[in-house]
Parts: C-alpha cells; sequence; structure tokens
C-alpha cells in the first residue's frame, strides 16, 4: 500500500435525496476515521482456556472526527443545521487513492473556537447509524 497525503483524505456532505450529490466540507485540516465493533464472545469450559468470539456477531459502528478553519461554506452551514436538529444525512469520505466509503451519519458534537484576531476553528464528531460501505 503506498503512503498518501493526509489533505486527500476528505469528507464530503450529501445533498439529500434518492440520488445524492456530494460536496466537501471546506476548511477540514484533519479528518479521523475510526471502525468499531462490540465483539460477542462464546466461550465455554470447552473453548480450552480460549476466548472464543461468534464470527459475525455484534454491532459494528463508524466514527468520524474533523476539525478545520470555518469557512462559512454551504455544507458547514448544512452541518451545523444538522448537528442542531439530530437529523441523520448521508456523508461520504474519500481517499487520495479513489477509494470511498458512504454511510448514514449524526452529527454527535460540533465545537467552535477562535480567538481574538485569530481565525474560527470548529471540532467535530459524527456517529454512524446503519451500514457503511466501501464504494
Amino acid at each position: 500500500m503506498a503512503a498518501e497525503r493526509g489533505s486527500a483524505f476528505l469528507l464530503k456532505i450529501g445533498s439529500g435525496g434518492a440520488s445524492p450529490t456530494f460536496a466537501t466540507v471546506a476548511g477540514l485540516k484533519t479528518t479521523n476515521l475510526a471502525i468499531n465493533g462490540d465483539l460477542v464472545a462464546v466461550t465455554s469450559k470447552d473453548s480450552g482456556g480460549w476466548r472464543e468470539l461468534l464470527s459475525g456477531a455484534g454491532v459494528r459502528s463508524v466514527s468520524v472526527a474533523a476539525s478545520g478553519i470555518f469557512t462559512g461554506s454551504a455544507a458547514e452551514v448544512q452541518v451545523r443545521g444538522l448537528a442542531l436538529s439530530g437529523v441523520i444525512q448521508t456523508y461520504e469520505l474519500s481517499f487520495e487513492s479513489g477509494e470511498r466509503m458512504r454511510g448514514s451519519f449524526v452529527v454527535n458534537k460540533l465545537d467552535y473556537s477562535g480567538d481574538y484576531n485569530g481565525e474560527r476553528a470548529y471540532t467535530m464528531a459524527l456517529e454512524s447509524s446503519g451500514p457503511v460501505v466501501s464504494l
């Protein structure tokens, strides 16, 4: 696997509807993706002292965190509205290799900060709702 630039790791938000178009959430400086899974243990006294897990069982989720400089783009304004309403929206993550992941997410956290005479920055966290698929 070749090394990839972090600046090419983009978070995009869907326009809604059956065939959404995606706009990059502008001003991102960092983006983070975590794929989580809750394991289902089926260990018994017949396991010989080793933990055994049930394949394909449990709850999987994807968490996305991002931070950047607020630019007032339409995509950032849309994210803020979704954070205030708690509405689930389709998001897409794209990578330099061309790989993409898409799924429904809710904005779990949106923080704004700023210093006197400095830029207004934000951090956000998204949590998946339903399957997240590779495209």
